[in-house]
C-alpha cells in the first residue's frame, strides 16, 4: 500500500485502578474509533475490584487489547502511566495516545488528532473536553487558550486523556528519561502536566484544539477533575496553602529546567512576569493573588 494512504497506528495507553464501573465503556469507545489501526495497552494498577478481570475478558475477545503483567502497586495515575510509557516499545507506531478510564471518546477522536498533527507539523496534540456529570448537566472544558512562555512550567494544556503524540516525541522520553531524576517523575502527581513541560521545554510545538474530543466524566473518585463550585474551589485553596501546586511547579522546574529556577522559583520574578505564568486570564489573575499574598 501507498505509505501516504497507510492507515496510522495508534498505541493507546489507559492506566486502570479500580475502574470496572466505567471501564467497558471506555474501552469500546477507543475500540471504535475512525481510520486508525488501534492498539490499546492497559496497565491496572493492584485494585479491590474485577478491573483486571474484566478487561483480561475483553483482551480474549480482541487482539488489539494487551494487558500487562499485574500485580504491582503503583500509588498514582502518574506512576502508572509511567509504567505503561516505560515498558512499551512505540517504535512501530504513529502516535501514542492516553486513556483514562472512566471517559467516553467521540468516534473522531484520534482520525482528528492525527490530522492536526500532520497539519499543523505538531509533536503532540490535546484538546478540549466535555464534562458530564451523573445528574445529565455538562459543561465545556476549555483549555484552548493561547499558549505563553512559561505556562508549561505551572499548568498542562488539559486533561491527559486527550492527549496524543508523534511516536519519536515518547521514544526520545524514553531515552531521556534515564537522565532524568527517576524520583522527580514519581513524586509529580501530574504525568500529563509533565509530558507538556517535556515537549515544550524541548522546543518543540504542542497543538491545543478547540473542539472537545472526548466526554470527561465527573464523579468522586476523579483524580483531578473540573474545577466546578465551591467546595471544588476551597479543596484547591488547600492545597495551594499546602504547597502541594508549589512542589509541583518545582519537580517540573527542576526536571527540565533548573537552570531557571533562581527565576521561575523566585516571587519577584513571578509577580512581574505573571501574565507569562497562564493561558486563562483568570488562572493568571488567581496565580497573582496567590504570589501577592505569599500563598505559593
Amino acid at each position: 500500500m501507498n505509505k501516504l494512504l497507510a492507515v496510522p497506528k495508534v498505541a493507546v495507553l489507559l492506566a486502570a485502578y479500580n475502574g470496572e464501573k466505567w471501564i467497558e465503556e471506555q474501552v469500546v469507545s477507543i475500540l471504535n474509533q475512525k481510520h486508525v489501526n488501534v492498539t490499546l495497552y492497559i496497565s491496572v494498577d493492584l485494585s479491590v475490584d474485577n478491573t483486571f478481570d474484566l478487561v483480561e475478558k475483553m483482551g480474549l475477545d480482541h487482539s488489539n487489547i494487551i494487558t500487562l503483567h499485574y500485580g504491582g502497586h503503583y500509588g498514582s495515575a502518574a506512576a502508572n502511566f509511567f509504567r505503561l510509557i516505560d515498558d512499551i516499545d512505540f517504535s512501530c507506531y504513529d502516535y501514542i495516545a492516553f486513556s483514562d478510564q472512566d471517559d467516553i471518546w467521540l468516534d473522531m477522536k484520534l482520525e482528528r488528532a492525527v490530522l492536526k498533527l500532520g497539519v499543523s507539523e505538531c509533536a503532540a496534540y490535546s484538546s478540549d473536553a466535555t464534562a458530564f456529570w451523573p445528574d445529565g448537566k455538562e459543561r465545556l472544558l476549555k483549555k484552548s487558550y493561547k499558549q505563553c512562555k512559561y505556562d508549561h512550567f505551572f499548568e498542562s494544556p488539559g486533561p491527559g486523556c486527550t492527549f496524543v503524540f508523534k511516536s519519536s516525541v515518547l521514544q526520545g522520553f524514553q531515552l531521556d528519561f534515564k537522565s532524568i531524576s527517576h524520583f522527580s517523575a514519581q513524586v509529580t502527581t501530574n504525568h500529563d502536566w509533565y509530558l507538556y513541560a517535556y515537549v515544550r521545554q524541548k522546543g518543540l510545538t504542542w497543538y491545543i484544539d478547540d473542539c472537545p474530543t472526548i466526554r470527561y466524566r465527573q464523579h468522586s473518585n476523579n483524580v483531578m477533575g473540573v474545577n466546578s463550585g465551591i467546595k471544588n474551589y476551597v479543596s484547591r485553596i488547600k492545597m495551594v496553602r499546602s504547597q502541594w501546586y508549589r512542589k509541583q511547579v518545582e519537580v517540573v522546574v527542576e526536571s527540565f529546567a533548573p537552570e531557571l529556577k533562581h527565576k521561575l522559583l523566585n516571587r519577584f520574578f513571578l509577580i512581574f512576569n505573571f501574565h507569562k505564568l497562564r493561558r486563562r486570564p483568570r488562572d493568571r489573575i488567581a496565580l497573582l493573588f496567590m504570589l501577592l499574598f505569599g500563598l505559593f
